[in-house]
């Protein structure tokens, strides 16, 4: 249960916060004011059958909006043309040869191809250590289908440290570092794919596109990005599939898309107030339970991805998605496939791992989600008792070279007295 006995009083108001004995470190025993949140929670439960209304009124909208402009892909185009010269930060999705409502049936997947996942984790740095350092670590599983072959299992780890930690002469930020494992992510899976023979489909944990960086960040973001342009670039000149897997998107990127389908001239100008299908989104439009677009195995239409990244990722590099429903019959579970644009263009390749998606997928049971990036994750994942290990031979070598050590910061130090709870 959410509340125990005592908080649902203090909730009710019948036990004053005040009389609550102390502990004996002079803490109370309930931090949260469970008070205040009953009240709160009894306000949102109060509006449930209005915003309840209102979504079902959304969706229905939402479906025949998507009924009405499932063929019209030219007025589509031009319309998120116009909203682009309104707000040219615009993302949406954009349509390009198939139709909107469009469901295709999973094929079978080719036996003779070899598949790659990658995924990666990092130790971020932390201004209250004593020490400061960073860990990107990336695992990958390659593996060739039906072959009976044992997989093969790769780890990278890269460790940052004194000036590695100031690119550009700035602290590097979690964003940052975020980064470079997307980056290592990708440049481990192209190294792997070299001198395969056949076929080779590689996918990664999240999308394809690199997320951008502001301020300090800004220009070691573009570097990153262009070592990153440069494996993709690679990936397609050996014809190798790829492909970002991202789980329960949130990104409701074909509902933005039919907002502007909707849009007269003086809502287009207001783009960033008009949003008229807030709250329905891609998840539910393609894996409604009861009536999904994709009945399981299908992908959805291809679409490209209208945003401002689209001046770094040209030609063959541009951004493409499709929503693949990998759940089944009664559990829907749609999930957003991203690949550039070479496999788009490309029949073969795109049924090719569209079959191996759903395929790997399957071998999770219940919980689908592809085998070999469940493999990766548990092969790159890096536990608490392995960051201080990391840190305990770095500070022993540091001190065997005479090198001064800082000390963590009294707030860290705080944290970790006997009797303290973690906040």
């Amino acid at each position: 249960m959410f509340f125990t006995r005592s908080n649902l009083l203090v909730c009710k108001g019948l036990l004053r916060r005040e009389e609550r004995p102390p502990r004996n470190d002079g803490e109370l025993m309930m931090p949260i004011d469970y008070q205040q949140i009953y009240i709160r929670i009894k306000e949102i439960g109060a509006g449930a059958r209005e915003r309840r209304k209102t979504l079902d009124e959304r969706r229905t909208r939402a479906r025949e909006l998507m009924s009405v402009y499932s063929s019209e892909l030219d007025l589509l185009r031009s319309k998120v043309d116009t909203a682009k010269l309104a707000d040219a930060n615009i993302r949406c999705a954009l349509p390009i040869n198939e139709p909107l409502a469009s469901s295709h049936p999973a094929p079978v997947a080719a036996s003779d191809v070899t598949l790659i996942a990658a995924d990666g984790s990092q130790i971020n740095p932390d201004r209250h250590a004593a020490i400061q350092f960073c860990v990107v670590n990336v695992g990958a599983i390659q593996m060739r289908m039906n072959s009976g072959e044992t997989s093969g299992i790769y780890t990278e780890t890269e460790l940052l440290y004194g000036d590695d930690l100031l690119p550009n002469g700035y602290p590097m930020s979690e964003g940052l570092v975020a980064l470079r494992r997307d980056l290592k992510e990708r440049a481990v899976v192209e190294k792997l794919s070299k001198d395969i023979a056949g076929s080779v489909v590689t996918f990664t944990d999240g999308p394809v596109e690199l997320w951008g960086a502001k301020g300090e960040d800004a220009k070691s973001y573009e570097d990153v990005v262009q070592q990153y342009l440069g494996v993709l670039s690679r990936l397609q000149g050996r014809g190798v599939i790829t492909a970002g897997y991202v789980d329960k998107p949130s990104a409701d990127l074909v509902m933005r898309l039919l907002e502007l389908a909707s849009a007269d001239g003086e809502q287009i100008k207001k783009l960033r107030e008009f949003h008229p299908l807030r709250g329905v989104s891609d998840r539910w439009l393609y894996g409604e339970r009861d009536n999904p677009l994709l009945p399981p195995g299908h992908r959805s239409a291809v679409f490209g991805i209208q945003s401002n990244s689209e001046k770094k990722y040209t030609g063959v590099l541009s951004l493409h998605f499709f929503y693949l429903n990998v759940g089944t019959d009664g559990h829907p579970w749609p999930v957003r496939v991203e690949i550039p644009k070479w496999v788009v263009d490309d029949k073969s390749k795109l049924d090719l791992l569209h079959g191996v998606l759903v395929e790997q997928c399957r071998m999770m049971g219940s919980k689908p989600y592809p085998y070999l990036l469940h493999r990766a994750h548990e092969t790159a994942v890096v536990k608490n008792e392995e960051k201080q290990q990391i840190e305990n031979m770095l500070a022993m070598e540091l001190r065997r070279q005479d090198e001064d050590i800082d000390v963590g910061s009294h707030k860290s130090s705080a944290k970790g007295l006997k009797g303290r709870k973690k906040r």
